[in-house]
């Protein structure tokens, strides 16, 4: 104790105890977790300590649109994408009923059979397709939305029921606050005042692709939809695209690559370089483009006998040994 805390003591015992106390996990603290030093070495290290739904809020809709787009235009991306589509799902996967009767398996293994036929809402899959995309869908945006459409026994389906695959951009994510009877609403998800989730309020189309229309949001009864996402921290209620962690650096690689073949190209523009020739001078055959400027081939085999005084050096492209290994490991760390 130095002299501030046994002045403190002699007056109040208790305040200098908790000092004391106060100093010693702070030293504890900075000898035990390095990560928690503040120095040179985590200059420029900004965190926060907000909630899950805090941070995806805000960043969730830019995430969804550059995922999306590196799955469209970035090679790598793709083939990720459809490799955790081959691998999760396959061909599909089928159910098998189990039952004391053989017969009653029998109807039921059959009734899912035409069931998963007829199930997309859109009528242009199966079930096994509807996998897929919901695969597919989570990937690319994080999260996906089913909601299970009631038929009419009119309709003539095996099972009065059909599938309808949603993405996540027919939720009305700015939909938030308290509601009058206690529940509440996070980025377009009701929850009651237990925390169960009681609706979602959903576009009847995606707003993407409105046609002119102005899309008002309504709520549709949690029982009838299937959130779908990967769920990372306690409370949070939005999926992130798969792709997040990543974003960043599958862009800087597929720039990367650009410039890799760029600076190709470009030293193969420069096959030779000629010194102390006169401009009449060529050593292959010669044309003049539109713009009056001189154009010089060279052809496989070819054998130019020079003038004294006239020099020729020819380019030597170098060679990037890193290139291939480094694609090759940063490709096997990040997908």
């Amino acid at each position: 104790m130095n002299w501030i805390d046994r002045a403190i003591g002699a007056v109040a015992p208790g305040a200098a105890l908790r000092r004391l106390r106060q100093r010693q996990a702070l030293g504890l603290m900075q000898r035990a977790y390095e990560g928690a030093k503040v120095g040179r070495r985590t200059d420029g290290w900004v965190t926060a300590g907000s909630g899950a739904n805090a941070e995806i809020a805000p960043a969730l809709s830019r995430l969804r649109e550059r995922s999306r787009d590196l799955v469209r235009n970035n090679p790598y991306a793709t083939k990720a994408v459809h490799a955790l589509v081959s691998n999760l799902v396959g061909t599909g996967i089928v159910p098998r009923a189990r039952a004391k009767r053989s017969t009653a398996a029998k109807l039921a293994d059959q009734l899912w059979l035409e069931f998963a036929a007829s199930c997309d809402a859109d009528g242009m899959t199966d079930f096994g397709g509807l996998q897929a995309l919901v695969v597919r869908t989570m990937a690319e945006s994080g999260e996906v939305l089913i909601r299970l459409r009631d038929r009419r026994v009119e309709d003539g389906l095996p099972v009065p029921l059909q599938l309808q695959v949603l993405e996540p951009d027919h939720l009305d994510s700015l939909k938030s606050g308290e509601l009058p009877d206690g529940g509440f609403i996070v980025q377009g998800i009701e929850f009651d005042a237990l925390g169960r989730r009681r609706a979602y309020w959903l576009f009847p189309a995606h707003p993407g692709d409105s046609r002119g229309r102005s899309l008002v949001s309504k709520p549709v009864p949690a029982a009838q939809v299937l959130h779908l996402y990967e769920r990372l921290r306690p409370g949070q209620v939005r999926g992130v695209p798969w792709f997040a962690p990543v974003i960043l650096k599958l862009r800087d690689l597929d720039d990367y690559d650009d410039a890799e073949l760029m600076r190709k190209k470009i030293e193969a523009c420069f096959a030779a370089f000629v010194t102390g020739a006169q401009d009449e001078d060529t050593l292959g055959k010669t044309n003049i483009n539109a713009a009056g400027d001189r154009i010089e081939a060279f052809e496989p085999g070819m054998i130019e006998y020079l003038e004294p005084g006239k020099d020729v050096k020819f380019a030597t492209p170098t060679a990037n040994g890193g290139y291939a290994e480094y694609m090759r490991l940063w490709c096997r760390a990040h997908l």
